[in-house]
């Protein structure tokens, strides 16, 4: 690692049932799913990546430290090559997704997760 980095690698997402959210984030969106473990009793991780992602997200249970009233994450970006496909997509598998909207020249698309955590999709035509 270069000295000076600050690598951005794991993003927390509050949620109020683990299963549903990691069934949400896997099967929904297509998020890979890189870890479910229990180290300790009562605690829970389960580490997901978004596809082409270096930094993925991790649904916690049992770690104080990490404690975050579900539903309250927002404005996570999922930046896209083909924001109408990828909307497409998210129909496809059942997400209640937003109509593109442009904020002068950047597309969005607006989603959340079953909490209510919300994310968008972001598309920089010049990127």
């Amino acid at each position: 690692m270069p000295p000076g980095a600050l690598l951005l690698e794991l993003v927390p997402v509050p949620v109020t049932d683990i299963d549903r959210a990691k069934a949400f984030y896997q099967d929904k969106l297509g998020f890979h799913v890189d870890v479910d473990v229990s180290p300790a009793e009562g605690v829970r991780v389960v580490q997901c990546t978004p596809p082409g992602s270096a930094c993925s997200i991790t649904l916690i249970e049992g770690l104080p430290e990490l404690d975050m009233p579900p539903g309250t994450l927002r404005g996570l970006h999922l930046v896209v090559a083909d924001i109408k496909a990828e909307r497409e997509k998210l129909l496809g598998r059942g997400v209640e997704v937003g109509e593109i909207v442009d904020s002068g020249g950047v597309l969005y698309v607006y989603f959340a997760d079953p909490d209510g955590n919300t994310w968008c999709l972001q598309h920089m035509p010049w990127r």
